[in-house]
């Protein structure tokens, strides 16, 4: 293993900006917490310090002129944080992510927008959206196994384990990574596939941020020179039958031969009181309306726009706005059943009545869904994943909610557990609950690593101790969901 660092990574308290997990405004809270064993302030001071002496044309400090735009560069206003430098590095070899720290190092990535494409694989950097990706590949007629929004980064989605429309076909992007470069706590680089390193391999396989910083993600890709899309917008008294359609939906996509997946929402505009389910579904190949979506094109609908483009055209028009609102998600898995998630659904809207003065309040009530197919590809292909998911549908159902002010965020949070868990609760009672929890989707309070099988946690934990053995990415490295002690 080659040394790649003259700066260690544990002198830093860092971040890694383009994951996508983070601790928001509780980062102050947390950092106090560490505090005791970690003194930040010395640290980060240290390696500030020395990052500047080596790389002072890719340090920022608060009053350089770039350092707002990137502390602010997040789509949730409650990752804008105060770390005490940021470091851009260009390359591997000046590594010394969680979105954001008060008062660390924050570790960003936008100087790291390079790929290979090498026949059916394309090697990007950990700087790179999904979009860009999709850009490189559209001249090769191919697709990759990424994110559905156009700012979605590569390295946040991809470590977590990663949802795509064509999960039913391909799995998720966890289990189209063949290789990843690997910068590790001692500052070594290490490559990791099913033949060099595979424990490490299988680890970063939806084990998030535990293990190091990945500077290079080698990526199966699949030839795909146009997609079908359709733009599905339905009224409140539809709301039943499109539920209905993606229940139906999550058992007819077992059906893998066909790759096609949505995103599935119910939004409530509560000043206006319109309810409006929307469906953005995408399908392989050049049938158009895409046949995958019937039950839905069969609703009469306010707004049905079907096309047939490329995922690069697509995607370029799925923007995520940033620094408009506060976010805050919270989710659970369940099997898929319409008439208790139209249940559901009619307890999240009258449950809002209860925080509808909360200004630019934006709730939205999400479908995300898993047919069996999509776990059986990390079943088949000799290498696995540390979800390890039944071979059976599910729904992870979400509450995402945007507000405006500060203030009300500790109202929006326990509001949001209270709900989430007592729809869950209620599952658990009626048979219809799964424990997993995607780490994208879940809320603060919640740990993604109770619903992993036992074993696989425990194993994680053994090869994190293996390669990091020191705790570099324990103890300095607070943002994200931790596999704890």
């Amino acid at each position: 293993m080659k040394p790649f660092l003259s700066v260690p990574l544990a002198v830093l308290a860092l971040a890694f900006a383009e994951n996508t997990l983070g601790y928001h405004e509780r980062n102050a809270s947390s950092s106090t917490a560490i505090a005791s064993t970690i003194d930040l302030e010395t640290g980060a001071t240290c390696a500030c310090r020395k990052l500047n002496s080596s790389y002072s044309e890719y340090t920022l400090f608060p009053d350089s002129a770039n350092y707002t735009a990137q502390a602010t560069n997040y789509w949730d206003i409650r990752a804008d944080l105060h770390p005490a430098c940021i470091f851009l590095p260009t390359s591997a070899y000046q590594f010394p992510g969680s979105n954001n720290i008060e008062g660390g190092v924050l570790l960003a990535s936008d100087n790291m927008r390079n790929y290979t494409v090498n026949g059916d694989t394309i090697s990007v950097t950990p700087g790179m959206t999904w979009y860009d990706v999709y850009v490189a590949l559209e001249p090769y007629g191919r697709v990759a196994i990424g994110g559905r929004l156009k700012t979605i980064g590569v390295p946040g989605l991809t470590l977590i384990g990663g949802v795509h429309y064509f999960l039913n076909k391909y799995g998720f992007a966890m289990d189209n990574v063949v290789q990843y470069e690997v910068i590790l706590g001692n500052g070594t680089m290490v490559l990791a596939s099913a033949t060099s390193h595979p424990d490490l391999f299988w680890a970063l396989k939806g084990g998030a941020n535990n293990f190091g910083i990945v500077t290079k993600f080698t990526l199966q890709t699949y030839a795909m020179p146009h997609i079908s899309t359709t733009m599905q917008v339905f009224g409140e008294k539809d709301v039943y039958e499109f539920i209905k359609a993606s229940c139906d939906l999550v058992h007819a996509s077992n059906d893998a031969s066909i790759a096609a997946g949505s995103v599935l929402t119910i939004t409530y505009n509560i000043t206006a009181g319109i309810v409006s389910p929307i469906l953005l579904g995408v399908q392989e190949g050049i049938s158009s309306p895409p046949s995958r979506f019937a039950n839905f094109t069969a609703i009469p609908g306010d707004t049905k726009i079907h096309n047939v483009t490329t995922s690069k055209q697509w995607a370029e028009n799925l923007d995520t706005p940033k620094q408009m609102f506060r976010v805050l998600f919270g989710h659970h898995s369940m099997y898929p059943d319409t008439d208790t998630l139209y249940s559901m659904y009619e307890t999240w809207k009258a449950a809002l009545n209860q925080i509808a003065d909360v200004q630019g309040l934006n709730p939205t009530f999400v479908l995300n869904l898993t047919p069996a197919s999509a776990a059986s590809v990390g079943k088949t292909n000799g290498i696995g994943n540390t979800w390890d998911l039944p071979v059976e549908p599910l729904i992870w159902w979400q509450l995402s909610t945007e507000w405006v002010k500060a203030e009300d965020s500790s109202r929006i949070e326990l509001w949001t557990q209270q709900l989430v868990e007592s729809l869950h609760a209620q599952n658990q009672r009626n048979g219809l609950a799964r424990e997993f929890i995607y780490m994208g989707d879940a809320g603060e309070w919640q740990n993604p690593f109770v619903g992993f099988p036992a074993k696989n946690v425990q194993r994680m934990k053994d090869i994190r101790e293996a390669y990091d053995p020191s705790g570099t990415f324990s103890k300095l490295n607070w943002g994200g969901f931790k596999l704890g002690d």
